[in-house]
């Protein structure tokens, strides 16, 4: 799928500072030069593209009083698209990724308590079969990650 300057525009202007009004994408949409139906469709077609895959807003959830937790899993590469299913059935499930590696399937739990993130861990692991690696955060670091369009 090819994507145009606007489409780029639009992309990048979106990272950050959504404005606070009750039509934020038509202010943006104002911004770059364009009306709000116009930003709106060319986000339903990135994202029916597969050029983004969510869009929406990041919650820490340890500030609201939850709990993150990144996981990973050994995988048999013969049964990866089962246990991916499997795992992204369950909504705390924030972010799923293969990765080349011997734990080839990580993932970001997030839940409303510590004890929810083994509870869910527990399910994933009776429901596959499969060992869930834990490593919680020992340490914040903000980097303000952002790729550019």
């Amino acid at each position: 799928m090819d994507i145009d300057a606007l489409d780029r525009a639009i992309l990048n202007r979106l990272h950050e500072d959504l404005p606070l009004v009750p039509r934020p994408f038509a202010a943006v949409a104002a911004e770059l030069g364009t009306d709000e139906a116009e930003l709106l469709a060319r986000l339903a077609r990135l994202r029916a593209g597969g050029i983004i895959t969510r869009f929406g807003p990041f919650f820490d959830a340890e500030a609201l009083g939850g709990a993150f937790c990144l996981c990973a899993m050994a995988v048999p590469p013969e049964r990866f698209e089962e246990v991916m299913t499997r795992v992204n059935a369950h909504p705390e499930v924030a972010h799923n990724y293969e990765r080349d590696h011997s734990l080839n399937m990580w993932f970001v739990l997030a839940t409303e308590t510590r004890e929810e993130i083994d509870a869910v861990a527990d399910r994933i692991e009776e429901e596959t079969g499969l060992d869930v690696f834990r490593f919680p955060k020992l340490r914040e670091f903000f980097i303000g990650f952002r790729v550019a369009a």
